[in-house]
């Protein structure tokens, strides 16, 4: 799915850009290591075509992904990003969507340039490494299994009906706790609004990666504390505390 990593391998922090002192790194999964819209888009499908309503395609999935399984059900039924749909309607749905899922989940998901060497360079550092996700536990944690990517994480934190989702800063504070790190000292990276905001709550910076899901706005225009190109230049931003 990538190329061999090369272990340690980390670009310089280019002169003049601030650098981020941690001794953990929280790192969201879909759109900011894989890009995994090709399977939600299959699922999402193969729902609607057996609840009787016709497919939506890849590319609107890929504006409705980041808020969980749930809000793209809905989203999904909707056929929009933002319109309601009744509770009972998206309640029906979601087993189907699952049933569909894990069947599709990590079949054409594909990692983005750099994921990989960037993990084995923050572990280099000696920096732990936690997965933190609003994909349902399951789900988050057979495809990092899938896709290899399972061995980078001490601690993986997947959709939990006891914690609040990312915008809110709960799974960032549970990995932290998960990892003994004092959330001051984590840095997150991400690729949405959720994860900008969830970060800043829980009182840590955030580094955001370009290529994900940000509900079909750019990247660019996130207020995170940095901006880089992939994992790889943001392993040159964070340094072991």
């Amino acid at each position: 799915m990538s190329a061999p990593a090369t272990a340690g391998r980390a670009t310089p922090a280019p002169t003049g850009q601030a650098i981020f002192r941690a001794r953990a790194v929280l790192l969201d999964l879909d759109g900011t290591l894989l890009d995994t819209v090709a399977d939600l888009a299959a699922a999402v499908d193969a729902m609607l075509v057996e609840l009787g309503r016709a497919p939506v395609g890849e590319s609107a999935v890929r504006t409705w992904v980041g808020k969980g399984a749930r809000v793209l059900v809905r989203r999904a039924l909707a056929g929009s990003l933002d319109a309601p749909f009744d509770d009972a309607s998206v309640d029906a749905a979601m087993p189907v969507f699952e049933r569909h899922y894990a069947r599709e989940n990590g079949a054409s998901a594909r990692l983005y340039p750099n994921a990989v060497d960037g993990l084995v360079a923050m572990r280099a550092k000696g920096l732990a490494l936690a997965c933190v996700t609003n994909k349902p536990q399951s789900f988050s944690d057979a495809l990092l299994e899938r896709t290899g990517l399972a061995a980078h994480f001490a601690v993986v934190v997947g959709a939990d009906p006891r914690l609040a989702r990312k915008p809110d800063p709960a799974p960032l504070l549970h990995a932290c706790e998960r990892l003994g790190v004092a959330p001051a000292r984590a840095v997150a990276i991400g690729d949405s609004m959720n994860d900008v905001q969830a970060a800043h709550a829980a009182g840590m910076p955030v580094i955001v990666v370009p290529y994900g899901y940000n509900e079909g706005r750019p990247a660019s225009s996130l207020d995170a504390d940095a901006h880089v190109d992939d994992l790889l230049q943001a392993c040159a931003r964070i340094e072991m505390l």
